[in-house]
């Protein structure tokens, strides 16, 4: 078995999962399946697709850019000297955007405060009466880039890859509230209608929090498709096994 995962073919979604599965030797309890094309049928045959999925077991699964350190990333100290520095520049950002705020810095602790990737987060908070939004922008585009860019200038200056995550009066905290509940509502709607739900497009991190959600959920099994920004969750119910007929 490849801790990697594999990618496999069939005339269609179900018959090119069973075969990764079989290739793996796991049931679909145990791997995370990543839809790379559903495939398409044709007319009589013609113009025909056969679908395609990797499958990877779930003890090697790294949700796509946001769990674990990537390659070359290295975790540290909230007290690390990339930390102070990444605090350094904020905190002149801040001030040069005239805004009234503070930055306190502490240990990741959850899925969007990049947690087993990010070093530390650092929390930004406006003074009474301050209106902050302008640093967060629609649906986090903003902070994303805010965060992007004091990533560059730390590791620039150590010429170490060390990331932090920036949050700002909690909005990473709310989403990823928000994506949980998200995830565990269309997974009751997979249930019950025994069809796949597929979620609006989403970025890596976001997509990651819908993952970890359902991983332990018996009932469904989550996927992606898609590529770059139209890249989406499908939440899928769980087949299962036919009992075998006894004569």
């Amino acid at each position: 078995m490849t801790k990697e995962g594999v990618e496999a073919t069939g005339r269609t979604l179900e018959e090119a999962i069973d075969n990764a599965l079989a290739q793996l030797g796991l049931s679909r309890d145990q791997v995370h399946i990543e839809v790379i094309s559903p495939g398409r049928p044709g007319i009589l045959g013609i113009g025909a697709e056969e679908a395609r999925v990797r499958v990877v077991p779930l003890e090697a699964y790294t949700p796509p850019g946001e769990e674990g350190p990537e390659e070359g990333v290295v975790v540290k100290d909230p007290t690390a000297p990339e930390v102070a520095k990444a605090v350094e520049y904020l905190q002149e950002i801040l001030r040069l955007l005239g805004l009234r705020a503070r930055v306190s810095v502490r240990a990741p602790e959850t899925a969007a405060d990049g947690r087993g990737r990010a070093s530390a987060v650092l929390d930004v908070a406006g003074d009474e009466g301050e209106d902050l939004g302008i640093l967060i922008g629609r649906r986090g585009s903003t902070l994303a880039a805010l965060q992007h860019i004091i990533n560059v200038m730390i590791n620039r200056q150590f010429g170490t890859r060390v990331i932090v995550t920036v949050d700002v009066e909690g909005y990473k905290r709310r989403r990823e509230e928000s994506l949980r509940n998200l995830a565990l509502r269309m997974a009751e709607k997979a249930k019950q209608t025994g069809r796949p739900v597929t979620l609006e497009p989403m970025p890596p991190a976001e997509r990651r929090i819908v993952h970890l959600a359902l991983v332990n959920d018996p009932d469904v099994v989550t996927s992606s498709i898609g590529n770059g920004e139209a890249r989406k969750v499908i939440i899928s119910p769980r087949r299962r096994p036919r009992p075998s007929s006894r004569s």
